[in-house]
């Protein structure tokens, strides 16, 4: 990002306090009312932490509640419960970028087994109460050299889209995986039509790198049948309003939008203003640690506390 985009959020901030009015209210009228489905950072991986792990981030999906306060409050649990685990397993606790544990996890399938023994182990189901994501970052994988997929930190191996598109569907058979982000590299793009083809419709499958908020990619992605939801991040695209014509546009062609952070944040808590105002129903905004990524936690808790009955929350999965 650069200046533009803190002057064009310090703009809306302004006349909103201005018109004595919240953020969220000044950017989305009366139908601004819906908390987020939050998509919670519990493990770091690929160019996030020092281990193993190929991907980039494993997430908790809560939706055990039909309010935000709760939901948080079983990922939190479940997330203390994973450290318990992880401790127990002889595994390091220490933080990646997001705020997600980074243990030395042996594959991608323990990884995923971690995260389910730790959804069991707290007393909630998995899958009806809370769910998984992924964020692959298949473009950091991916050698243009060779035109394949390397997992570069673990095995070494390779593999064609083809193989990766029928790995995800073998562990969305066995794993309470709801959403895979950038699942394959950014310019692939017939490889995304053919992923989106196989498991969009029973996957929400996001694009980051493939549309960087950028409304014209992401018609393109629409007219060739890309992804079915797209990462909405302010400083990739540059200004706020520029950001409401690409959620405009995603929104009216059926795409699911997930507001997001970045992987190196401030405390500011715009993001949680943007997912109420436009009733994006997802936001990602790393874990239930370090105070960067809880102030948006913190802003979204007192949005519901201050919406009281009008707040209302839908499990989009």
């Amino acid at each position: 990002a650069n200046a533009i985009l803190g002057v064009s959020l310090a703009t809306a901030h302004a006349a909103a306090n201005y018109l004595s009015m919240p953020l969220f209210k000044y950017l989305g009228g009366t139908n601004a009312n819906r908390l987020p489905v939050p998509l919670i950072n519990v493990i770091n991986g690929g160019a996030h932490a020092a281990n193993v792990l190929d991907f980039q981030e494993f997430m908790l999906v809560p939706h055990v509640s039909s309010t935000f306060f709760e939901n948080i409050r079983a990922a939190a649990e479940v997330f203390h419960t994973l450290k318990k685990n992880l401790k127990k397993s002889g595994y390091s606790v220490g933080l990646g970028d997001e705020g997600g544990f980074a243990p030395d996890l042996k594959s991608l399938e323990e990884t995923f087994d971690c995260l389910v023994s730790a959804i069991s182990d707290t007393g909630y189901q998995p899958g009806s109460d809370i769910s998984i994501a992924i964020d692959v970052a298949a473009s950091e994988l991916y050698d243009k050299e060779k035109g394949l997929y390397v997992f570069k930190k673990s095995t070494k191996e390779t593999a064609k889209a083809n193989d990766l598109i029928s790995m995800y569907d073998s562990w969305t058979k066995k794993y309470p995986i709801v959403s895979i982000e950038d699942g394959l590299d950014e310019n692939d793009w017939d490889g995304w039509t053919a992923l989106t083809s196989e498991l969009g419709g029973t996957l929400q499958l996001v694009g980051d790198d493939i549309f960087v908020t950028n409304r014209n990619r992401l018609a393109r992605g629409i007219e060739q049948n890309v992804a079915n939801s797209i990462l909405i991040k302010l400083n990739q695209i540059g200004t706020l309003t520029e950001t409401l014509e690409t959620i405009a546009l995603a929104q009216d062609s059926g795409y699911q939008c997930v507001i997001s952070h970045r992987s190196g944040e401030t405390e500011d808590s715009t993001i949680a203003d943007l997912a109420v105002a436009t009733r994006a129903g997802q936001i990602k905004t790393g874990s239930t640690s370090r105070s960067e990524r809880m102030a948006k936690f913190n802003r979204l808790l007192w949005i519901e506390t201050m919406l009281g009955g009008e707040a209302s929350l839908v499990n989009p999965f």
